[in-house]
């Protein structure tokens, strides 16, 4: 069986240097709040080329700590509005619900499937106080066109960073192209931990003090809360373990794109739509997601040949039984996009090999 992601062989390769930072922590006596959350921290605003970044339990977390700090900062009301494109994983949508803000859903491009830009300043209306474009499976917006809107109409940019560590807009990082950007480590990730784990990245001082403040129970001093915070901090081990697989992220976004590029250039089954890239450093394929209107066949088949795939995602957001109140509304571009799509093995330990066995049985097909 070629499995859609080995996560056992993927930290197998770290395993000496995992298990010296685990056991430093074990030793220190310290496991919250500690050296190496600063020390990850720091290291991962450098990598992104942001000022801050602040370590939190998970991305939708992240996401959710950007818009309330908004909030307590006078920036955003109850009742504002968050543009997000309609084809998009629900946490996004989630932490713009949980602030009590109003999701507004923005079709994607088929041909990319990331928030179609041309579609933005039609869905603005008075009460729209931010853009969140989602840099979906691992490929940045474009964000010039977005950045330029939301100076027009004097918006923030939230990047939902959560599968794009690492990726490239012309010269700058994932990370640093908005105002704010929310990050998931989440195991299966690029740069994933060990269990949950999730940052935010900033330039702006005042917002990375106030969402430090809100996941450490709204306090920056103990024992005085500023703010009716919550409990949302980066632990001590995941942190160290997060240190250790930094060094060898780009490494991994190198052997993801060396599988990437072998299927686009070998995959030729006219039944397949292949996915476009803008520029090869704009992606770092996180997920290589091809389409077919034979979708479910194609899964079965790749099955029996001992394939794995997934499906990222089966249903639309306002699909979900959670957002019922969109039941009747149509997003026809994101509902073909999830009807179709089916995500093919890749990952930092795949084998070129069984790269080849998967384009000769799809093109089989």
């Amino acid at each position: 069986m070629t499995p859609f992601l080995d996560l056992k062989k993927i930290n197998a390769r770290y395993r000496s240097e995992l298990l010296e930072a685990c056991t430093k922590v074990i030793d220190s006596g310290w496991y919250v709040h500690g050296s190496e959350h600063e020390e990850f921290e720091n290291e991962f605003a450098q990598y992104c080329g942001a000022k801050y970044t602040i370590g939190v339990a998970n991305g939708l977390d992240a996401l959710i700590l950007i818009l309330r700090a908004y909030k307590e900062m006078g920036i955003m009301d109850d009742g504002d509005e968050v543009i997000v494109p309609s084809n998009t994983y629900i946490a996004s949508i989630l932490a713009i619900s949980q602030n009590s803000l109003v999701p507004v859903l923005v079709e994607p491009d088929i041909n990319t499937y990331l928030l179609d830009w041309t579609k933005i300043e039609e869905k603005i209306t008075s009460k729209t106080k931010a853009i969140m474009p989602v840099h979906l499976y691992g490929q940045t917006c474009e964000m010039d066109n977005i950045n330029k809107i939301a100076k027009k109409y004097n918006l923030k940019v939230i990047e939902d960073s959560a599968q794009s560590h690492g990726a490239y807009f012309k010269d700058k990082r994932c990370g640093n192209l908005g105002d704010a950007s929310g990050f998931s480590f989440y195991p299966g990730k690029n740069l994933g931990a060990l269990g949950d784990g999730g940052a935010v990245t900033t330039n702006d001082k005042n917002l990375a003090n106030t969402i430090k403040a809100l996941g450490n129970y709204g306090s920056q001093k103990k024992y005085k809360n500023l703010y009716k915070g919550t409990n949302s901090r980066l632990d001590e081990i995941q942190a160290s373990m997060l240190r250790v697989k930094l060094r060898y992220l780009d490494n991994e976004i190198e052997n993801r794109r060396e599988i990437a590029n072998y299927y686009l250039k070998n995959i030729k089954n006219e039944n397949i739509i292949l996915p476009q890239l803008k520029h090869e450093n704009n992606h770092v394929w996180h997920l290589f997601v091809i389409r077919t209107t034979k979708r479910d066949e194609l899964q079965k088949y790749l099955l029996s040949n001992e394939i794995q795939t997934l499906i990222h995602y089966p249903l639309a957001p306002h699909k979900q039984e959670a957002y019922k109140e969109w039941k009747n509304e149509s997003y026809p571009i994101s509902e073909q996009i999830h009807d179709e799509v089916l995500s093919l093995p890749i990952s930092g330990v795949q084998k070129i090999e069984n790269t080849k066995k998967i384009v000769e049985i799809i093109n089989a097909y």
